[in-house]
């Protein structure tokens, strides 16, 4: 079967959904395609270009069929829709927050982003507002994956992990230096990753609304 870029950044991304951004490689990719490694450049130049395409080949997964008419429930749908992209393809938490996706994928959702808040406020504010619920998304989602990692590095679920680390953490907070901390360990309420995504993207996006309203300087 004759090569192409779609079958090469199909490959690259079964390859990373199995074994991380490091199982990807030129000759890994041209051997799951039964191929020389020398043919692959005719399409791909550098590795880094590969991890582009592979990032905005997802992004397709991210851009809803139809955009909501209403703000907020445009860039929530887009921000879980990235949640689940990520979880789906683990690696994709590594390559978020860097320079802008350039290819079509990458930019219609960064399209999706701008056009819900289009109108509502001046181009400046509309980029910061986008910027800072991008920002939420990337540190979010890198905690959820980091965490689920750790799951699999050292065999222990949260509430495993909570278990055998529930000495020492008694402990330390029996020396009375961490008031704060124990008042969170004791207190807070333990809620899933969902739940905790969802609540923080609500109050981000709270702060974009009170930007939006906000009268503009005289």
């Amino acid at each position: 079967m004759p090569l192409d870029r779609e079958r090469i950044v199909a490959a690259a991304i079964a390859l990373a959904d199995e074994g991380g951004l490091e199982a990807v490689s030129l000759r890994k990719v041209a051997a799951r395609l039964n191929a020389g490694p020398m043919r692959l450049y005719g399409y791909i130049s550098t590795k880094q270009e590969l991890f582009d395409l592979m990032v905005d080949e997802v992004h397709a997964e991210i851009l809803p069929a139809e955009q909501p008419s209403e703000w907020r429930e445009a860039l929530r749908i887009l921000a879980h829709r990235t949640r689940q992209a990520a979880l789906r393809h683990v690696w994709l938490a590594d390559l978020l927050g860097g320079r802008p996706t350039l290819g079509p994928n990458g930019m219609a959702v960064t399209e999706a982003k701008l056009a819900a808040l289009d109108g509502f406020a001046d181009i400046d504010t509309v980029l910061r507002a986008v910027e800072t619920v991008s920002s939420y998304l990337t540190g979010a989602i890198r905690r959820e994956i980091a965490n689920l990692r750790a799951e699999r590095v050292t065999g222990l679920s949260k509430r495993e992990w909570q278990r055998a680390s529930g000495p020492h953490l008694t402990k330390m907070l029996a020396t009375g230096r961490f008031p704060a901390l124990t008042r969170a360990v004791h207190d807070g309420a333990d809620v899933d990753a969902e739940a905790s995504f969802a609540t923080g993207l609500d109050w981000v996006l709270d702060a974009v609304a009170a930007k939006l309203s906000r009268p503009p300087a005289v």
